[in-house]
């Protein structure tokens, strides 16, 4: 008998901001996690070893992303807890003159509706400060 979690999907949200700067740009700005406190829910990030420690409101996880590529491939890894792994799928893709980048949430299995919720909007907001560090 197959695994039905394997099968399982789950909810998504995809959120994106258009950004008035390069593709290069943009993935060469959001993928350097010493930029994340400048945009981001991370207050700080700090190498450790193959990946970074971050501080946030609730506690310290660690972060990895993909990696360098030229296809604007911003996935990453985020480790609240030693063994708890959750993916970030996040893309920067060329539109028009500028980019778009594009982070989708995955409503993971005992997620409220109201943390679901909260979560999309602590991302619009992440995007909404990228798009004015990025084009200010």
């Amino acid at each position: 008998m197959a695994d039905e979690s394997a099968a399982a999907v789950h909810e998504t949200r995809t959120l994106s901001v258009s950004v008035l700067r390069s593709p290069q740009d943009v993935y060469a700005y959001t993928a350097d996690p010493r930029n994340l406190p400048r945009w981001s829910w991370i207050e700080s990030a700090e190498p450790d070893e193959d990946r970074w420690r971050v501080s946030t409101a609730d506690g310290t996880a660690h972060l990895r992303f993909a990696a360098p590529n030229d296809l604007g491939v911003l996935d990453h890894e985020v480790e609240p807890a030693p063994g708890a792994v959750v993916r970030v799928p996040m893309r920067v893709v060329p539109n028009g003159g500028g980019s778009e980048v594009l982070l989708t949430l995955l409503r993971l299995p005992g997620t409220t509706d109201e943390a679901f919720e909260e979560d999309a909007r602590t991302v619009a907001a992440d995007l909404a400060r990228l798009k004015a560090v990025l084009e200010g």
